[in-house]
């Protein structure tokens, strides 16, 4: 980059924001502003002026991109009955127009006649706001295209410095700047895992293994959390709910001897073979 970036702006045009955020990103590349007339923008960016915020028309031997349209306003005293108007048709009203505009040649002098109560005078909008005249209005004028803000710069010596204010201008973030960094991409989604008997599993609690066998470990049989340790504990549990089916079954089959006989013997029926000598025995 260069050492200094010089910009230039014609009335109206502030170009205070974007000098905060070209200071607080580029500290070490100095940043002059330099107010112009606005008929001034080919001399500014023959001397020593790297851009202008400039009004249409400027020469095509440069560089430019449109900005912003002002809004095309009327000025007239704040007693004038079109002040009672929020929108001014020229056309169709009798009354003087001092300068038409888009642009008056010398505003401070037209809205002086303005003020005088002579006419009224067609200009940008921002162009009255700077003028701060506490005797005018201005309403818009109806049907006007209105002005188009540019940034214009010279061909022939376009920067990376240039470049960098131009995006800057544009809104262009930090990140996103020229030779910014690549900001990281979405993760991947966690693909669904799938239990031993084919399942899918979302988020993966008792997921299976490499090898195909259930990773949750067996609380029965031998205690290990091998597939055959868990084959085990299966088989073991199978058995155990096998017998207490069958001592279920002997409870009911046998002389009951009454409702509480045939309770006793449901309940030994279920713990594994009857005690000698109960009463359902005899």
């Amino acid at each position: 980059m260069t050492e200094a970036l010089t910009i230039a702006f014609v009335p109206g045009v502030s170009p205070a924001k974007w000098a905060r955020v070209w200071r607080e990103r580029f500290p070490d590349v100095e940043l002059r502003l330099r107010p112009i007339g606005a008929h001034e923008v080919d001399d500014a960016l023959a001397g020593e002026a790297d851009m202008v915020f400039a009004r249409e028309p400027v020469s095509d031997v440069h560089d430019a991109i449109p900005l912003w349209t002002e809004t095309a306003v009327v000025a007239m005293p704040k007693d004038s009955p079109l002040a009672e108007h929020t929108e001014v048709d020229l056309a169709t009203t009798d009354v003087h127009v001092v300068d038409a505009g888009p642009v008056p040649a010398d505003v401070d002098a037209t809205l002086d006649l303005v003020e005088a109560n002579v006419g009224v005078a067609v200009l940008p909008q921002s162009l009255f706001r700077a003028a701060s005249r506490k005797d005018l209005v201005a309403r818009t004028l109806a049907g006007a295209p209105g002005t188009r803000i540019l940034l214009a710069w010279r061909t022939v010596d376009a920067s990376e410095t240039t470049e960098e204010f131009i995006g800057v201008v544009r809104g262009r973030t930090a990140n996103s700047s020229r030779g910014g960094q690549e900001q990281p991409g979405p993760r991947p989604p966690v693909p669904d895992r799938r239990a031993s008997d084919g399942t899918a599993v979302p988020g993966g609690r008792g997921t299976d293994r490499a090898d195909g066998t259930g990773s949750r470990p067996s609380t029965a049989g031998s205690g290990s959390t091998s597939g055959s340790g868990s084959r085990g504990g299966k088989a073991t549990a199978a058995n155990s709910r096998t017998t207490a089916k069958r001592g279920a079954t002997k409870g009911t089959s046998g002389k009951t001897g009454g409702g509480k006989a045939g309770r006793g013997k449901t309940q030994r029926g279920m713990k594994g073979k009857p005690k000698r000598g109960s009463k359902g025995n005899r």
